[in-house]
């Protein structure tokens, strides 16, 4: 017997995301990794940032992609399975990809699962709303906010990937000094790779055209965000000849 939608648990989820995002802006600090990793409480346990990375963002592959799979339907079929493939590649570079060339600080483990938790519930929800809810008209291919919105979701992984190609290369493996990133748009904003995800999850809520999706991209934009402002501001802080030109998230504005 095919699973049938239940609308509760998607508006439920929904308002969650979104209401995060929001309590996110209003504490208006930054998660507690990498540069704003605090001295380590004594005994407390953590893992290496690879390992710690895989873990956090695999949830967030398996479990859309688990229920793609069990789908009867083609990949390359109805819009709802393209959208959720979308989301399974972005995932896959994060899980597999992005973990292993890393080369952040040990990971508190409290932390990883708090992102753990977050990554397969987040995941959960989007297959579900797209694989037992979602009604695509047949022409939903050629309709503009799918075109635009995958566009949107290319480009912003696109600039989100070479953004972090940047910064892996801008230091040798060893080197534990800050440097500042050039090129890409490095050249016009601190956050340049939370610019392109940012960008990723506005396009995927375009094409999706739903209320999980559009919770997603707002959670994505506050937590991202708020990220790129407190780089900025410690870039300014440690560089003397930072470009006062660059912004820390939109070029020329912010």
């Amino acid at each position: 017997m095919p699973l049938r939608c239940q609308q509760s648990p998607v508006l439920a989820g929904s308002a969650v995301l979104a209401a995060l995002g929001a309590l996110l802006l209003y504490l208006g600090e930054p998660s507690g990794y990498g540069k704003y990793l605090g001295s380590p409480t004594p005994g407390a346990p953590r893992l290496p940032a690879r390992a710690a990375w895989f873990l956090q963002e695999l949830p967030s592959f398996a479990v859309p992609a688990g229920i793609l799979v069990g789908q009867p339907r083609a990949l390359f079929g109805p819009p709802e399975t393209v959208l959720l493939g979308l989301f399974c590649v972005h995932y896959f570079h994060r899980t597999f990809v992005y973990a292993f060339l890393t080369r952040g600080k040990p990971f508190p483990v409290g932390l990883l699962f708090r992102g753990f938790v977050f990554c397969m519930a987040n995941g959960l929800l989007q297959a579900y709303y797209l694989c037992y809810c979602a009604e695509y008209p047949a022409e939903w291919y050629t309709d503009i906010r799918f075109s635009l919105g995958v566009l949107l979701f290319i480009l912003g992984m696109g600039i989100n990937i070479h953004s972090d190609y940047i910064l892996h290369h801008l230091r040798k493996p060893g080197e534990i000094t800050y440097k500042i990133p050039q090129g890409g748009l490095f050249t016009y904003v601190s956050g340049a790779n939370f610019l392109g995800e940012i960008i990723e999850w506005i396009g995927f809520a375009l094409a999706c055209w739903s209320l999980p999706a559009l919770a997603f991209a707002f959670f994505s934009l506050c937590f991202l965000g708020l990220r790129a402002f407190h780089h900025h501001r410690f870039y300014l802080k440690i560089f003397e000849d930072y470009p006062k030109s660059r912004k820390a998230l939109i070029p020329f504005i912010f």
